[in-house]
């Protein structure tokens, strides 16, 4: 059944299109320019697949006749390595490096050891590198269960009793079951088989269908495999405690989870009806019972995320780690950690090829798909631990002009000559930038490069800081005299300059402005102040623009609203220009589906998705590839959306007129909704969606619980209005633009708000 999702062959066809053809009985096909990443892949515990990653979010793996085949298919696909995210080269040689050699060359580790990428992400990053593919469901990716207690009514996430240990495999939490799977390995009989723990693995495709039986395509491959009947009810997954319940008692389930159960609430829910039986106790199996603690599906995976990012869990992650990717997933040591698995799980255990006997081949292939694959082991000394959190560096503050509660909130103010409102911040403060900055566009199109001076800027580390060739101690304007910087072409006068007017590169040096009469949005050099290209493309004036980068390929994404009711994709590419889809420059993508002028847009390239707002409603979500998915449906008088901000992880605030919020998720389920006094103008999402910001006519930054709006903080107010804001790289400084034509820097450390840090405050 899972075999579909491999494709068992492809020609390379090497034409001026550069497009890849196939043999028959595969359909579609990928552009060589399309292409993001490549890696080397496993299947059936043989090193004979590869794994594709393209623009639009996809992958495709393809299993070859051997590993030779592989090694000349790489070469000749384009020279992309395994994408831009991991510190590694993008060169052929490097798709086919063992996963050691990617582990032991990879800046992640290090990365996650200083907290600059959450306990999710460094995870996802080992599953991915050790061989874990969504597209083999031998092989799906391995997460932790992290939590103990899904009985209580309440969940003191600062209760270590309430967290597993993560020293120990699943099947060892449980002292009698351990005793049970130590004896069976101490006398074991079986000549022909080498001895271990388990039979079972903790991760198998049964599991992984186990785990996801209510949702598409997961529901049909599980159909497909089991005689298109459901499993017997009382084995379906129909309990969060009794799932924990039975991989701590019964000897034959050691399950660990998949990413799933940390992002996607609807694994929990029966939205498709389907029949999946009667338990012995006369209840009927449908939607997963929660714990008491999770009220709704997106409690219960907002709360488990909580856990794996939690202080308990980021000291001992480390440890797990050994157990599944590490020094004790085989060997001496994996035997005292009780941590043997059947030998037809382990890579190098059999070479399909030696075995001639077709029958005996075949029954090998079935037992190792039975079985599970352990990941590649990706080292063989223990992972070192992670940081602590109490031992995060803080910027300095200096304020300039308050007392008291200011002097804890506020780094600093810094007033331009002009007066004109500040429409739109860029704190690109990215540790890779030569010069970092922030830049600031007015109401009357002044814009300036403002650079730090004679402190560490946001994102830099001090030892980064030595090395820079500036000094830096507070922002420096640089928007006077001869570096002054305005656009004076023509725009059309019924445009209203808002910050959605305005896109700002990842590396400041180029402007993107939009709202011109000629209906183009045009590209300026911020250095300079030239114009460097003019795009055309839609019917009708240019109302607002986005701009996201892709963290897995590298692309940078540009969207272009306009009032003729569309929204067009395009790339900005390395060569910082626009470019669209072929030599005319037309989109990569025409998003349609608005009838009114669009006003608000967002673009998140790493979920490959666009939001957007027309005048009166609804917002719309688009793939950026051009496909509706849905609508996104407030109260029935929240219909003129005006801000729009998406957080990576999929989390969608849209605030609409009247100060109005809704927070969706980006599958369309309403999460929470508020209604302030305040004209909000700007809104912002932490980087991984737990709290909001905003800003409005009132002069005050507040934050919100993104979840459920709960009020966490009010800073104290400005003299002006806040027209404009932008977060830093590290999250620790907040950029706002003023009414009065001025910027202030507040320290916006998130931990002050954390449940694990509030009696540290």
């Amino acid at each position: 059944m899972w075999d579909s999702l491999i494709y068992s062959w492809i020609t390379i066809e090497l034409t001026c299109t550069s497009v890849l053809a196939y043999t028959e009985g595969l359909h579609g096909k990928w552009m060589f320019s399309e292409i993001r990443a490549v890696f080397s892949r496993r299947y059936l515990l043989q090193n004979t697949a590869m794994e594709v990653f393209m623009a639009n979010r996809t992958s495709v793996m393809f299993n070859f006749p051997d590993q030779a085949t592989v090694k000349k298919v790489v070469y000749s696909l384009p020279r992309v390595g395994v994408g831009t995210s991991y510190g590694l080269p993008q060169a052929r040689r490097i798709s086919l490096a063992t996963p050691r050699q990617l582990f032991k060359s990879s800046n992640m580790t290090q990365r996650w050891q200083r907290r600059e990428i959450s306990n999710f992400e460094y995870l996802m990053f080992l599953n991915t590198i050790a061989g874990r593919t969504y597209n083999d469901l031998n092989q799906y990716p391995v997460f932790p269960w992290v939590l103990t207690n899904y009985d209580s009514e309440e969940l003191d996430l600062t209760l270590p009793g309430n967290f597993r240990d993560l020293s120990k495999p699943v099947g060892a939490l449980n002292p009698k079951r351990a005793a049970f799977y130590a004896e069976r390995y101490e006398t074991w009989e079986d000549d022909q088989t080498p001895p271990c723990h388990y039979n079972s693995h903790y991760s198998t495709a049964a599991s992984t269908l186990h785990w996801l039986v209510r949702i598409e395509p997961f529901t049909t491959f599980l159909l497909s495999a089991n005689n298109n009947k459901f499993d017997h009810p009382d084995r379906t997954f129909s309990a969060i405690a009794r799932s924990w319940r039975n991989c701590q008692r019964d000897t034959s389930d050691v399950k660990e989870l998949i990413p799933e159960f940390y992002y996607l609430p609807e694994m929990f829910v029966n939205s498709n009806g389907y029949h999946l039986g009667m338990r012995e106790d006369r209840t009927m199996v449908c939607d997963v019972d929660l714990p008491a603690w999770a009220k709704k599906p997106e409690d219960l995976v907002r709360i488990n995320r909580m856990a794996l990012e939690s202080e308990f869990v980021s000291c001992q992650l480390h440890q797990w780690i050994d157990l599944i990717f590490g020094y004790k997933q085989r060997g001496p040591e994996a035997v005292r950690a009780l941590n043997v698995f059947h030998y037809l799980t382990y890579e190098g255990s059999v070479k399909l090829d030696s075995i001639t006997d077709p029958p005996l081949r075949e029954a090998t292939e079935a037992q190792i798909q039975s079985f599970g694959q352990t990941p590649s082991q990706l080292l063989i000394e223990p992972h070192p631990p992670r940081s602590s959190a109490m031992h995060l560096c803080f910027l300095p503050q200096s304020p300039l002009m308050f007392k008291d509660q200011m002097q804890q909130d506020v780094i600093m103010v810094l007033k331009f000559p002009s007066n004109s409102p500040v429409t739109h911040v860029a704190a690109n403060t990215l540790p890779h930038l030569t010069i970092p900055a922030v830049v600031t566009v007015t109401c009357s199109r002044v814009f300036a490069v403002n650079r730090w001076h004679n402190t560490v800027a946001p994102g830099y580390s001090l030892e980064q800081a030595h090395h820079l060739p500036i000094e830096m101690d507070s922002l420096v304007a640089n928007n006077t005299g001869s570096n002054k910087r305005q656009i004076t072409d023509l725009v059309d006068q019924s445009i209203q300059i808002t910050t959605h007017c305005f896109v700002v590169t990842a590396d400041n040096r180029y402007i993107l402005v939009c709202g011109f009469w000629d209906k183009s949005f045009r590209v300026y050099s911020s250095e300079t102040g030239k114009l460097t290209q003019i795009v055309f493309g839609h019917w009708d004036v240019v109302t607002c623009l986005a701009r996201s980068e892709s963290y897995i390929g590298g692309d940078c994404y540009i969207v272009s609203g306009s009032r003729d009711a569309t929204l067009l994709l395009w790339y900005w590419s390395g060569r910082h220009h626009i470019i669209g889809d072929n030599p005319n420059n037309t989109p990569r993508a025409v998003l349609t589906g608005h009838d009114q002028e669009v006003v608000c847009v967002s673009v998140c390239a790493e979920l490959g998705l666009v939001i957007s707002g027309a005048k009166e409603g609804p917002c719309l979500v688009h793939t950026i590839t051009g496909d509706l998915l849905r609508a996104l449906e407030g109260p029935e008088h929240y219909r003129c959306p005006r801000l729009i901000s998406v957080s990576s992880e999929g989390h969608c605030i849209i605030k609409y007129e009247r100060g109005c919020f809704c927070n969706f998720s980006i599958n369309g389920k309403l999460l929470a909704q508020m209604e302030v006094n305040d004209s909000t103008r700007a809104i912002l999402l932490s980087s991984d969606g737990h709290n909001l910001v905003t800003g409005g006519d009132n002069g005050v930054v507040e934050v919100w619980q993104a979840c459920d709006f709960k009020q966490l903080y009010v800073y104290p107010g400005c003299d002006a209005g806040i027209r404009a804001m932008d977060l830093s790289h590290d999250q620790r400084t907040l950029i706002t633009g003023m009414a009065s034509g001025s910027i202030v820097a507040f320290n916006i450390d998130f931990n002050r708000w954390h449940y694990e840090h509030q009696n540290r405050y």
